[in-house]
């Protein structure tokens, strides 16, 4: 099965202000050669099939327990107690890819963006937004150089706010 090298997996509920900027963060991404988009309301264990045979697999999701404007760091995997439920870490998500495919699963990375406006029916704040723009900022450069090492190298390095 031949798969596009990259995906770029964002989670959240678009109906939940601040909790769409996984999903506006691929809107705003738009398509990329040798990139597949995927949105989803959350991380499930049948995902695992998503990630594989990728070269890289980029997360993305909102968080409230980062500074602003956004965390990125490189994942690894670990079960944890979302490891039964259909709203799964993507640590967990990557300990089950190592389950299913008897492997280690592809370099994995998580965009945590930060958020602070979750209420139903309300649309992505201000702060939001700006955050959003630095991690679209971020991706980019990414996207640009798509190998292991440089995003190691993006992990050591602190946004700015």
């Amino acid at each position: 099965m031949s798969r596009v090298p990259i995906l770029v997996f964002a989670w959240g509920n678009p109906s939940r202000g601040d909790d769409a900027l996984g999903p506006e963060l691929l809107e705003g991404l738009g398509e990329r050669p040798g990139v597949e988009r995927l949105t989803d309301f959350q991380l499930q264990p049948e995902h695992v099939t998503d990630v594989h045979g990728r070269r890289l697999v980029l997360f993305v999701d909102a968080a409230v327990a980062v500074s602003p404007p956004f965390q990125f760091r490189r994942l690894h995997p670990r079960r944890d107690a979302s490891f039964t439920s259909h709203a799964m870490t993507p640590e967990a998500l990557l300990s089950a890819y190592r389950d299913v495919y008897d492997s280690e699963p592809p370099p994995c990375y998580l965009l945590a963006i930060r958020g602070e406006e979750f209420e139903l029916g309300q649309p992505l704040g201000e702060a939001a937004g700006r955050h959003l723009a630095s991690a679209l900022s971020l991706v980019d450069s990414l996207l640009r150089d798509p190998a292991e090492e440089a995003w190691d190298a993006f992990c050591a390095v602190a946004p700015a706010a």
